[in-house]
């Protein structure tokens, strides 16, 4: 068995081993001193401990420094920029590893090694003798009865089971659904309704995107360009561990509410559930619905409080509502006061402070400042309010006297809201950007939209968006927009990529200058990776609204400003740097996530006494969810395979994690169908359907270029397969997604009318093509249009081989290209 030579300690696993060295800082210690020690010819003698990168990011493990901190070298080498040096094709960094960090290391200290929830429940299955798959009898029966959990119903269920060949061929160890479901319920769960502990943190699937402290990140050396894209990059997290005491691990809470009708067509059931996640896991993760790192810790009252007078109703669903989130959020109080000591997803502890630092909410009207309510329009830097001001307005009023700030601030007679306790939080700051609500669906369409068709009227706007041509990429409102009554998020963003164009020459300049700062706005808002320049352009480009936005009071469609999510708008650079960009707090995701946690479950039960019912459904539902990362972590560890699993083998293998290469960044590619849709053209065909004349000239010319060794010269006997399009694949721009980019470029000639089939137009798109290095960070193109000689890579990379989409040569001693 592995153990340690300085203090004699045993561990299971060599990567046991390597966490106790690396987390204890006497064996630590004694390891760098044996080490400087040691021949370089002898190093092979040492302790093999890998020890973390000193130029990591924060999600890697800070040991508590020893007592001296001067004579600790652990320490002493990580305070200073760190570095991994990765860098894209503009010189400028903006992978995770390719930043330039500034770490905090007086946050998030290790304190000792301890085992998360995977790692005790694999304990008890050695102990206990079981199979990973328990209480199943094997792999089979437990991928069986995950995808009935998933996909059937209790009755659709009970219908499979009492099949006859389910009954005389599978051999289950349920026969009904009754006994299923006993066996789902020993399966270990996530919290229960009524227990209040929630372990985030401690999920060994979040392992690789967690992070224990802030760090400020550059994109350059200097450390002169700032980058804030995930919530340690901001300034929040710092600011909070200054006030805490050393070595302590902030967990930032995000909570997100947001009512939902739970009825299809009929009926008036809804319900409000409340969804929580923390800012230590990587946004694009929290992203993930199916990841499951956003969970539901309630669901809110959606009573509508008839046994009130109409005028008492809404106080008294004020009143409701911050006295529900009390009680859910009661366990913070302690926790962040005083700390808890938890196993994170590395396996090691670290005293965890709970803080409320975001609430993702859609409130039409959320006032987040000090500003009078005639004031909402203007370019102002208003203050902030202040928790404790408010706390003191709302005591004055509850013992009966009537304080002026009362009225002017909004305030209503819930003299303790739910955040009055709540340790180092500050509500009015935790209100951050909302995306859809405030900038898609508000901002743009409620207003923007709505500007601009009392200006031009909704027959023109309709007959702009109809006369759009058809491109791929955008989509085309075959029938206007005045038609659309059930709009979405994706169809408001459809609408913003042509509509500055769609304006030109319709509206006033000023108009349109007020339309595109709008746009600007929307899409710098929406960058996954904020700096500093990007800041100043979000900023500019809302000055720009402001001296142009009069022009809507001389034409008459505004008479103020007075609009609260105009007004968010002001507060968008500030949240920005204080928790990281704005696409970590879209309310998108609680839309997705009412799927799975109120719509599914209230459709899995009876529709009576549904509340019970939808808890009973989800805590059977995470127990299959939970049980299943078990399996997929459980597979990953290099002595736990649940394919080949011995209980009573006590060999200790010393192989360990095979260390992958990292992966290459994707190169731009093409990708054509299997099958030409026109095969063996002639070169006449192609010259009059497609209209390229000069065709053979452009194929040898190309072929010269590219295989000046090749001695076939094509000519009209030649024939070739013609392809309708064309999909360009390109590497993701990190600053906008983590997606590829997909480009399609088509050349189909048109399409006669034919019996009754309605005949199509001809559609040869236009490419970009980059035909030479490019000397700066602007991406200057040339413009080639995309007809049957077109490029079938067409990618904006110098030296890359071009070939056509009716290129390809039936010929095979020509298919060099």
């Amino acid at each position: 068995m592995p153990h340690c030579v300085f203090c004699g300690k045993v561990t299971t696993t060599p990567e046991g081993l390597k966490r106790h060295i690396v987390g204890r800082p006497e064996c630590r210690t004694q390891y760098e001193s044996m080490i400087e020690e040691v021949e370089a010819e002898n190093l092979d003698d040492a302790p093999d401990v890998d020890f973390p990168h000193q130029d990591a990011a924060p999600g890697h493990v800070h040991p508590r420094p020893s007592p001296d901190t001067d004579d600790n070298p652990a320490l002493s080498k990580t305070r200073r920029v760190r570095v991994e040096e990765v860098e894209d094709e503009e010189g400028m960094s903006f992978t995770n590893n390719g930043r330039y960090f500034e770490c905090q290391m007086d946050a998030g200290w290790a304190l000792h090694e301890g085992e998360t929830s995977f790692e005790k429940y694999r304990t008890y299955q050695e102990e206990e003798g079981e199979d990973p798959w328990s209480p199943f009898e094997d792999e089979e029966e437990w991928d069986l009865a995950h995808w009935l959990v998933k996909n059937l119903g209790q009755t659709r269920t009970e219908e499979f089971l009492k099949l006859p060949i389910t009954q005389n061929h599978s051999r289950l160890s349920f026969h009904n659904n009754r006994s299923f479901l006993q066996h789902v319920d020993k399966l270990p769960c996530g919290p229960g309704w009524s227990c209040k502990k929630v372990t985030l943190i401690g999920n060994p699937a979040f392992k690789e995107h967690m992070a224990y402290s802030p760090a400020k990140a550059y994109a350059d050396r200097a450390g002169q360009h700032r980058v804030i894209d995930e919530m340690w990059t901001g300034d929040w997290w710092g600011e909070k561990q200054n006030a805490l005491p050393e070595g302590a691990t902030i967990a930032p809470i995000i909570l997100s509410s947001d009512k939902t009708s739970l009825s299809q067509f009929r009926g008036d059931k809804s319900a409000w559930p409340v969804y929580m996640s923390i800012g230590n896991i990587a946004k694009a993760k929290r992203r993930q619905a199916s990841a499951r790192a956003t969970i539901l810790i309630g669901y809110l009252p959606a009573s509508k409080l008839d046994c009130f007078t109409p005028d008492a109703r809404s106080l008294a669903g004020y009143r409701l509502f911050h006295h529900c989130m009390t009680l859910l959020l009661q366990p913070l109080i302690g926790a962040g006061n005083d700390g808890v000591e938890m196993v994170c997803a590395d396996s090691w502890v670290r005293r965890v402070y709970p803080i409320l630092a975001a609430y993702v909410a859609d409130f039409p009207e959320q006032c987040l400042c000090l500003v009078a309510a005639n004031e909402r329009g203007d370019a102002l830097n208003s203050a902030m309010r202040d928790p404790e001001s408010t706390k003191e307005i709302l005591h004055k009023r509850k013992i009966g006297q009537h304080p002026l700030e009362f009225e002017a601030n909004g305030l209503h007679a819930v003299y303790k809201p739910f955040w009055a306790d709540l340790p180092h939080a500050d509500i009015f700051l935790a209100f951050t950007p909302d995306l859809l609500h405030q900038l898609h669906k508000g901002v743009f369409k409620d207003h923007l939209v709505k500007w601009c068709i009392d200006i031009i009227g909704e027959d023109e706007m309709d007959a702009r968006f109809k006369a759009i041509p058809n491109y791929p990429g955008l989509r085309h409102f075959k029938k206007g927009i005045s038609s659309v009554k059930q709009w979405t998020g994706r169809e408001h963003k459809e609408m913003q990529r042509v509509f500055v164009g769609l304006l030109s020459g319709a509206v006033p300049s000023h108009v349109l200058v007020v339309a595109q700062s709008i746009l600007d706005f929307s899409y710098y808002a929406q960058l996954h990776i904020q700096m500093t320049e990007s800041l100043d352009a979000l900023q500019n480009a809302l000055t720009v609204f402001h001296a142009n936005k009069d022009i809507l009071k001389e034409l008459a469609v505004r008479e103020h400003f007075n609009i609260p999510k105009l007004h968010q708008l002001s507060h968008y650079v500030q949240s920005i740097t204080l928790f990281g960009a704005a696409d970590g707090f879209n309310t998108e995701l609680p839309e997705r996530l009412h799927i799975d946690f109120a719509k599914d479950s209230y459709r899995a039960s009876n529709k009576r006494d549904y509340e019970e019912q939808m808890a009973l459904w989800l805590q059977r539902q995470e127990a299959v969810f939970i049980h299943s990362a078990y399996l997929d972590w459980l597979s990953q560890q290099p002595h736990s395979n649940p394919h080949d699993v011995d209980a009573d083998s006590d060999t200790d293998s010393e192989s360990e994690t095979p260390h992958l290469p990292a992966a290459e960044p994707l190169q731009p590619t093409h990708v054509l169908a299997k099958v030409p849709a026109h095969p063996h053209q002639s070169v006449h065909t192609i010259i009059t359907a497609h209209g390229a004349t000069e065709f053979l000239p452009a194929l040898r010319s190309f072929l010269l270029k590219n295989l000046p060794r090749n001695t076939i010269v094509p000519g009209l006997q030649d024939r070739f397969d013609l392809y309708r399009q064309v999909v360009i694949v390109m590497p993701p721009d990190l600053r906008v997604s983590d997606v590829p980019k997909r480009r399609r470029i088509r050349a189909t000639p048109e399409k006669l009318l034919s019996g009754r089939k309605p005949g199509t137009p001809a559609q040869f798109d236009m490419a970009l093509i980059a035909d030479r290095p490019r000397s700066s960070h602007l991406h200057t193109l040339e413009a080639r249009r995309g007809a049957a000689g077109n490029t079938k890579t067409n990618q904006a990379k110098d030296n890359e081989t071009r070939s056509w989409i009716s290129g390809d040569v039936t010929n095979e001693q020509c298919r060099g290209n």
